[in-house]
């Protein structure tokens, strides 16, 4: 029975459809496919002109007549259209029906606060992208099935996924979430806390690309035993041109990021204040892991760390934390039923 189940998955796919990246984890192969969530279309036809990095590079520097645009935000999706074509060039990108006779199945990571009409889009995106049927799990629970944490155990284990768009946090026993807390703050809202500090103390206007920059290079959440500075080029807003300008990591960590930093780390200290005893006096040992871009933020853990008194690790290879999740429960049937919610169409 298990043997026959097992064929029946063998060109399905797990996806992380993410505000700032989508991956897809195809089975017996891993992940086969990482690109940024951006589509260029052409104005007027709405003509997928690239998608992914291609794309991305397009971004603040395309012509009048195309448009690069992001099809997801905060986690879900804004333009319904675009995120379709999006699916369908990564489906066919990853070429998952090269030796199978059915359109594969898909398990799609979603945010853990979305509402019923959100969903409802995610799945009608993927089934008109050519998915076969389309089950939806919760990023927290995906990313800690992805880093291996013992989610099935009668004992707490704590993930915080902190995406481009939202943050989950998620209290996890017995395959199931016992207490989670989403909120839309993730890396995007640390690259437009930059980008407004730089207008609000420089008059200084800079782009998406060049804001991300500065968050890899020098962004931190915690002080540096070294301090480090950038060099930000942008266009000055009084004298209409191009300059070029220092700043340092200092600056960014205290003036710019730490709105949202502190945010993310409330969001922690309120699923920590809502967790049974039990459960609580797991953590004292097991701490929690940090999963998702925002993770890669220098000194996030230590100041997760600060505020909690508890041990936080960072995931080996947090980017793919979320989509390896999606993608395993393609080998376990339980977790369909315990961890997924199954789409009532299938085609």
């Amino acid at each position: 029975m298990w043997n026959k189940f097992k064929n029946l998955f063998t060109n399905d796919i797990g996806i992380d459809l993410g505000t700032a990246n989508t991956l897809v984890y195809a089975k017996d192969r891993g992940i086969i496919l990482r690109e940024p969530s951006v589509v260029a279309v052409q104005e007027g036809t709405h003509r997928v002109l690239a998608v992914g990095e291609e794309a991305k590079r397009m971004l603040g520097r395309t012509p009048g007549n195309i448009t690069a645009v992001r099809p997801m935000r905060q986690g879900v999706i804004q333009d319904p259209d675009i995120t379709q074509k999006m699916l369908q060039y990564c489906i066919r990108k990853t070429n998952v029906q090269r030796h199978a006779m059915r359109k594969p199945r898909a398990v799609i990571a979603v945010p853990g606060d979305i509402s019923q009409v959100e969903k409802t889009a995610v799945k009608e995106a993927a089934l008109h992208a050519g998915a076969r049927q389309v089950f939806l799990i919760e990023e927290p629970m995906a990313a800690a099935i992805g880093v291996g944490m013992p989610v099935t155990e009668p004992a707490g284990s704590m993930i915080v996924d902190i995406g481009g768009g939202t943050t989950d946090v998620a209290l996890i026993s017995l395959a199931g979430i016992v207490y989670s807390r989403s909120v839309r703050v993730g890396g995007d809202e640390m690259d437009r806390a930059i980008i407004e500090h730089m207008k609000d103390r420089y008059n200084l206007l800079i782009g998406e690309r060049m804001a991300e920059d500065i968050k890899i290079k020098i962004g931190s959440a915690y002080k540096l035993e070294q301090e480090l500075t950038y060099e930000v080029k942008g266009r000055d807003l009084v004298k209409g041109r191009p300059i070029t300008l220092e700043i340092t990591s200092q600056e960014i960590r205290e003036e710019a990021l730490n709105d949202v930093v502190t945010e993310i780390v409330f969001s922690v200290t309120r699923c920590l204040e809502n967790a049974p005893p039990e459960l609580s006096a797991d953590l004292v040992d097991r701490g929690m892991m940090l999963a998702g871009g925002g993770s890669l933020l220098t000194g996030i853990d230590r100041r997760i760390a600060e505020m909690t008194q508890l041990p936080v690790h960072v995931a080996d290879d947090p980017l793919s934390a979320v989509a390896e999740g999606a993608g395993r429960v393609l080998d376990q049937i339980e977790w369909l039923s315990k961890a997924a919610v199954p789409d009532s169409r299938a085609r």
